[in-house]
């Protein structure tokens, strides 16, 4: 292959990515009640956790750590939602308006569609966990920027962690059908717990380290290595095994015909 197929390649790769981008763009710009999910959401959570940490610290004379650590865990716990609902829910768009097979059609790439979704997903993402910290910011007086330059890190793991969540989403709904979009948002009320959100708990998920690093830096503790160190190992395989699911999954869904549930 020369170097100049390459690079057409690549930019063909490129506009196939800006154009599943564009298109979920268009479906927020024509349904704006979807942005309840972006908006909506994140602001009463962080009213309802805040405001619970508040009156916590209250009764127990002005320990603000259980306020400090309600507020850091609903801001951080948007990154992870945000990230898995955009990307799950936009494939679902794809099975709610029957267009499955015209993307099966297209010369366009599995990876490229998921690129494209995840990108849109970003700008979704900035909206709602910018959202989250301007109303932590102007009622509770909680800046997300006391996590310092600590937050990137701590983020970008839980983004991640939050589009693995996702592969896993989509690859149930195209082995099971329409059965298991209630998945896309019920799951998220298992790996919050099991994350210790809110809380420290014992090791049970890589957010479980990357929740423990973001209360550190709240803290104002030193780098927390060893948590971000598994954290970032176990959403490394969180996010393999949830390409090689979906990957395996989407086999199965033209192998067995499934595409007619959405024809």
């Amino acid at each position: 292959m020369t170097t100049i197929e390459v690079y057409h390649g690549a930019a063909a790769s490129f506009w196939r990515v800006m154009a599943i981008a564009r298109r979920h763009a268009y479906v927020l710009q024509r349904s704006p009640h979807r942005l309840f999910d972006i908006i909506v959401w994140p602001v009463v959570d962080v009213i309802l956790f805040g405001t619970i940490g508040v009156f916590a610290a209250g009764r127990l004379g002005g320990a603000g750590q259980v306020a400090l650590y309600l507020l850091v865990g609903v801001v951080l716990w948007h990154v992870v939602y945000q990230a898995q609902i955009s990307l799950a829910t936009g494939f679902l768009e794809e099975t709610w308006s029957r267009t499955v097979l015209s993307l099966l059609v297209t010369p366009m790439r599995e990876w490229e569609y998921v690129a494209g979704v995840a990108l849109f997903g970003l700008v979704k993402l900035l909206g709602g966990v910018g959202a989250v910290a301007l109303i932590a910011w102007a009622a509770y007086a909680f800046k997300i920027t006391t996590l310092g330059w600590g937050l990137i890190p701590v983020a970008a793991l839980l983004l991640a962690v939050g589009w693995a969540i996702a592969l896993f989403v989509i690859g149930l709904v195209l082995r099971f059908g329409s059965g298991a979009e209630a998945l896309a948002w019920g799951i998220l009320f298992v790996v919050m717990p099991l994350s210790g959100t809110f809380y420290p708990v014992g090791t049970l998920l890589p957010t479980t380290h990357a929740f423990a690093a973001g209360r550190a830096f709240a803290q104002g503790a030193a780098t927390p290595w060893h948590e971000l160190g598994l954290a970032a190992a176990g959403t490394a395989v969180m996010l393999a095994l949830g390409f090689g699911y979906v990957v395996w999954m989407l086999r199965v869904f033209r192998a067995r015909g499934f595409v007619t549930r959405y024809s």
